[in-house]
């Protein structure tokens, strides 16, 4: 079989495993709000969340082109395939670190920097890779830094708004209603993480093929990618993330259904408008600030702080941390690359 090719399997392959680690890793994000105020079971949650990540994977091709022709730029061959394969293992890598401690920090920000480790590594070795690092601040880095600022502050006016209009309420009639609306926020959450994170397994994928010289476009996604990317996403999801989705819905404030409600609504509005535009953001971090803006409004003492700050620890090391794995990864791949 051709070397290409094979490189391209791998990289494909590996691509598709950083697929499943990031659908249980960012179960949590679609269903924790869901299932710690008991609007769902925790079954019933992950098959619903599956379903919307498998549908939106199918609107999320805008993210795939960022993320396949606009973080790094690489001539075809199979040392460049070398790069793509490194950089995902390095994403692979710290899902998992970051899993295994109940940590919920970005795939996306894990991805991205093991593309770019990777790369960076590999131009010391005389690769002819570059960084597109005013793509990377434009269309990622901006929004990345924006998206959690945006959860926050309007997961805490909608939640204002929610006890201002429901304020003469019944609490238990209340409380029923914002379950079954909660069934709808979290089916939109669900989707608006395929949007994200399934349509930046693709982006890796079509890379890959145009790095293998297998297609000529860095833009056009097939239909198999669409169909495959969705589908381990969906099975990863449904595997489950139960030390992450313990920590975002519990560890982090005590939810009620309406500030679930609140949290979920403001996130996967977040999560469309950035993917209408192609921007790939975290999931991770939009429903984690938005749960933080939610619990604020009641009193700055419900958030707890020091697990938030945890989490916003493991958001500053995804970055590099990504990067350096990716760049030993590369250094380890480079006799089969």
């Amino acid at each position: 079989m051709d070397s290409l090719l094979v490189g391209a399997i791998a990289v494909i392959a590996a691509a598709l495993v950083f697929d499943y680690t990031n659908g249980f890793h960012d179960a949590a994000n679609a269903i924790a709000t869901s299932v710690s105020t008991r609007a769902l079971t925790p079954r019933i949650a992950l098959g619903m969340a599956a379903i919307g990540n498998f549908i939106g994977a199918h609107l999320g091709a805008k993210v795939a082109k960022t993320v396949g022709s606009g973080v790094v730029s690489l001539p075809t061959g199979l040392t460049a395939l070398g790069v793509v394969f490194a950089g995902v293992v390095g994403a692979i890598c710290w899902n998992l670190i970051t899993w295994y401690f109940g940590l919920p920090s970005s795939s996306s920000h894990a991805l991205i920097g093991g593309l770019v480790g990777s790369t960076l590594c590999a131009t010391l070795f005389g690769v002819d890779g570059t960084v597109l690092w005013k793509g990377i601040v434009d269309s990622i880095v901006i929004p990345m830094v924006l998206s959690p600022v945006a959860g926050f502050v309007l997961g805490a006016l909608l939640m204002l708004a929610v006890m201002w209009i429901f304020r003469h309420g019944h609490p238990g009639r209340l409380n029923r209603n914002f379950r079954v609306a909660q069934s709808f926020s979290a089916a939109a959450m669900s989707i608006g993480h395929g949007m994200q994170d399934a349509a930046k397994t693709m982006g890796i994928v079509v890379l890959a093929l145009y790095t293998a010289g297998l297609q000529d476009s860095k833009t056009h996604i097939p239909e198999w990618v669409f169909w495959s990317s969705a589908t381990v996403l969906a099975l990863g999801t449904y595997a489950g993330g139960w030390r992450i989705i313990r920590t975002l819905g519990r560890r982090i404030i005590d939810l009620d259904p309406p500030a679930g409600f609140a949290a979920e609504t403001v996130a996967s509005s977040v999560l469309f408008t950035a993917s209408s535009f192609g921007w790939p953001i975290s999931t991770t971090q939009t429903i984690t600030s938005a749960i933080m803006g939610v619990g604020a409004t009641k009193k700055l003492s419900a958030v707890r702080w020091g697990v938030a700050g945890n989490i916003v620890t493991a958001w500053v090391l995804t970055f590099p941390g990504a990067a350096l794995i990716a760049a030993i990864a590369y250094v380890l791949a480079r006799p089969i690359f």
